[in-house]
């Protein structure tokens, strides 16, 4: 990950923003564009080689000079979302779509042997697609150039998230915090702490994560499979919001705040909770550009219910490209669903549910989100076989 790297912090994330801090309000959008694409370039280029490094580079700066063109109600905002979309799938889907149709690699001729997926593709596929749906809808200013580029290119966000909002960040770049030792104290301070929580717990519970494969889970005593899930379940966590603690952290060396993305979930009593405090970014993105426009909960109970898996298993695919994934989607869908009718059926009593009533939801959930994840760290066939070896042996 780039975050555990010496170039990110030598080479980009403290040159960019001192120099950042040092100059006038005018130049720091050129600033953060700058360095954007120098680092954009730089990882590319490590990551993927010079050509594949060059073309996700012009991929990139195409979206973002189409971009340029939204206006409100304009059928231009519309081109651009596909385009995004188009983008995405080629890169990320284009096996596993076609895959579907030719199981065999060998035989599908569509196939991409040396398929790459760019740099940060997936959380600039949110932006771009927000920017695109608000601007149509006239809730966001266009903005200059420049401070639309540095949106997009603000590279502590690029890669891990968390998904920003054109209509919060501006303001933020506008009018940078001039509390230069607050500002990095507290910065550095999230950035280490998102460094211990990487190395110190969930790269050592790797020791356990790796044992979730076919030959592991074929010989193991089944008493230990939902151990070394809980060990994912841990890890996942710790990794995800050690990256959000990183990313937030470097942006605040900028004097920039960017949105919190992890709140305690799994301290939360029901599945629904877990969501409004798990990747919170994601959710609200979600919510906004999937679910709403699905109708929401306008709608009769039961479209709902579809509105809510249809969202959760488009979260499953954006996450992976795998028929695991969308599964996994589809589960917390279901959940969410079920939570949603018992809620209904069964509204919680105005003076708050008992002690032993809030541990016992608290208990069901952790183990569900839990459980599931089964679907997310292995492929579909092994997460069968994973809980075919739990439940029979």
């Amino acid at each position: 990950m780039i975050f555990n790297t010496w170039d990110y912090y030598l080479l980009f994330l403290i040159p960019s923003a001192v120099s950042f801090r040092l100059a006038s309000p005018r130049v720091r959008p050129w600033i953060i564009f700058f360095s954007g694409s120098l680092f954009f370039t730089y990882f590319s280029y490590t990551q993927l080689g010079g050509l594949a490094g060059a073309l996700c580079l012009g991929i990139f700066l195409w979206e973002s000079f189409v971009s340029r063109f939204y206006k409100p109600r304009s059928w231009v905002c519309w081109a651009g979302i596909t385009q995004t979309v188009i983008f995405l799938a080629i890169f990320k889907y284009r096996n596993f779509l076609t895959g579907l149709w030719w199981p065999v690699a060998g035989h599908n001729p569509l196939y991409w042997k040396n398929a790459f997926l760019p740099l940060g593709i997936s959380f600039f596929t949110f932006e771009f697609v927000h920017y695109a749906v608000d601007r149509y809808r006239s809730k966001t200013e266009s903005g200059s150039l420049g401070e639309y580029l540095a949106f997009i290119l603000f590279f502590p966000t690029m890669v891990a998230g968390p998904i920003k909002r054109y209509e919060d960040f501006l303001p933020k770049l506008r009018s940078v915090s001039r509390e230069w030792a607050l500002d990095w104290q507290r910065g550095i301070t999230r950035i280490l702490a998102g460094l211990a929580k990487k190395f110190a717990i969930a790269d050592l519970l790797t020791a356990y994560t790796n044992h979730l494969n076919r030959t592991d889970i074929s010989h193991a005593h089944r008493a230990v499979l939902p151990l070394w899930l809980l060990a994912y379940g841990i890890k996942i966590y710790i990794d995800f919001s050690a990256y959000s603690d990183i990313a937030i952290g470097s942006a605040r060396l900028f004097g920039i705040v960017v949105p919190e993305n992890f709140d305690w979930p799994y301290a939360r009593t029901n599945i629904a909770e877990f969501w409004r405090h798990w990747h919170m970014s994601l959710t609200r993105w979600l919510m906004d550009y999937i679910y709403i426009p699905l109708g929401g909960s306008r709608v009769r109970p039961e479209r709902a219910y579809a509105n809510i898996i249809v969202t959760m298993s488009i979260s499953g695919i954006w996450h992976g490209a795998g028929l695991n994934f969308i599964v996994w989607g589809l589960c917390h869908g279901v959940l969410l669903a079920i939570h949603r009718a018992w809620r209904r059926r069964f509204p919680p009593p105005e003076g708050g549910s008992p002690l032993w009533a809030r541990s016992l939801a608290w208990f069901l959930t952790f183990v569900s989100v839990n459980l599931v994840w089964a679907f997310f760290c292995m492929d579909l066939k092994t997460a069968i076989f994973f809980f075919r070896r739990l439940l029979i042996g």
